[in-house]
């Protein structure tokens, strides 16, 4: 796994998505035809089954004086919405697309990044044949991959449209994604969402670790015509993204992520950014993270040794959670525009002096892939309490 980190970043260039991009050399790729979703098992998550969004989801809140609490957690009975996520570059198989089998890669980060919103939401999350590790490893290497990347929206869309047909009955949903889903994300809502009908029953968007392009001087324009940014709690019909980076290590000038480019060319688009929400402060400035890190952390996305307490404590749930550590604002310069996380470390504060989520290659931390492994994690409580009031307020105006 400790080249995970190298091809979720390298996913986002790969499947950087938008209409345009779709009807270039991509789109002309010869395809089979997308999975069935009928078929119970080409399903990641669905309501009332035990699978990857029935785990255990019990936190331990570390506080700075080193408190230990237990917080359990329970999903929701009867939640108003529905969520269908689509996940990230983890596949372990060995072609260059993926199978429909879900592996231990899959389960996981279906268990890190989606899971808790069965507080707020029923969970739907599609297998994809996405485009594999195996094939970004090789392709970084400077070996020619002719993965079919057509072949992994085709199969995201017919999921989506499984799922209006005979599962949504009218209900409002949120999309989530993150990186090589939030890409797929982006295509899917300017195709099938942005300014038809089912637009009504978008209650939000979160696409984080992918580039939503809006105006310099707007909200919306861009990667969507009709979805505007999310700037309160109970805006409804909108958008959460942005890319995070360290406030003591921002983007590069020249880079991935941050960076409002052309998905073909990648040449910059002049009066164009990036979109930044802060789940912290919707509104605009700055405010303190709620969020829920895997105890299973390991491999490129935290140093040698990593320890959530000093001394170090035994932790014997799968989440946890640090009040008051991180927070976020988001930030531009004339390059780039990024959530900056900061990480507030009191004198006294027995807790990690640090969070992991830098990408690391060969013991070194590479800029310009910032924290994009924690996009998710960092601000899951966060997300969780926005999807939550935008929910009630969706159910509110149908009412």
């Amino acid at each position: 796994m400790k080249n995970l980190a190298r091809a979720l970043l390298f996913a986002a260039l790969c499947l950087a998505a938008s209409p345009a991009h779709a009807q270039g050399a991509e789109a002309t790729q010869a395809a089979t035809a997308p999975a069935d979703y009928s078929i119970d098992a080409n399903w990641l998550c669905r309501p009332g089954r035990d699978d990857a969004c029935a785990h255990d989801q019990s936190a331990t809140v570390i506080s700075a004086d080193g408190t230990l609490t237990r917080e359990p957690f329970r999903p929701n009975a009867a939640p108003p919405i529905d969520c269908f996520y689509v996940y990230p570059t983890v596949s372990l198989d060995p072609g260059e697309n993926s199978d429909l089998v879900p592996g231990r890669e899959e389960i996981y980060v279906a268990e890190v990044q989606f899971a808790r919103f069965a507080a707020v939401c029923r969970t739907f999350a599609p297998m994809y044949r996405q485009n594999t590790l195996a094939s970004l490893r090789a392709r970084m290497a400077g070996r020619f991959t002719t993965p079919n990347r057509e072949l992994a929206y085709q199969d995201v869309r017919a999921a989506w449209r499984r799922y209006l047909a005979h599962d949504n009955h009218g209900r409002g949903v949120v999309v989530i994604g993150h990186s090589q889903g939030a890409a797929l994300l982006i295509r899917l809502i300017a195709e099938e969402i942005d300014g038809k009908a089912i637009q009504a029953q978008l209650v939000s968007a979160i696409i984080l670790g992918a580039n939503v392009i809006v105006p310099d001087d707007a909200d919306v324009g861009g990667s969507f015509q009709h979805v505007p940014a999310c700037r309160t709690p109970t805006q409804t019909g909108c958008v959460i993204s942005y890319v995070s980076f360290r406030d003591t290590a921002p983007p590069p000038p020249v880079g991935l992520f941050a960076h409002a480019y052309d998905p073909r060319s990648y040449a910059p688009l002049p009066g164009m950014r990036v979109l930044c929400t802060n789940p912290a402060n919707l509104a605009g400035g700055p405010g303190t993270l709620h969020s829920y890190f895997s105890t299973q952390v390991t491999g490129p996305s935290a140093p040698p040794g990593f320890s959530w307490t000093s001394p170090n404590v035994q932790i014997d749930t799968p989440f946890v959670s640090t009040p008051g550590l991180a927070s976020a604002q988001c930030r531009s310069d004339e390059h780039s525009t990024y959530l900056a996380i900061h990480v507030n470390v009191g004198e006294d504060d027995v807790r990690t002096h640090d969070i992991p989520g830098d990408v690391r290659a060969g013991g070194r931390i590479l800029p310009d892939w910032g924290l994009h492994l924690i996009d998710v994690p960092e601000a899951m409580g966060d997300l969780i309490g926005i999807v939550g009031r935008q929910g009630e307020a969706h159910a509110a105006r149908r009412r």
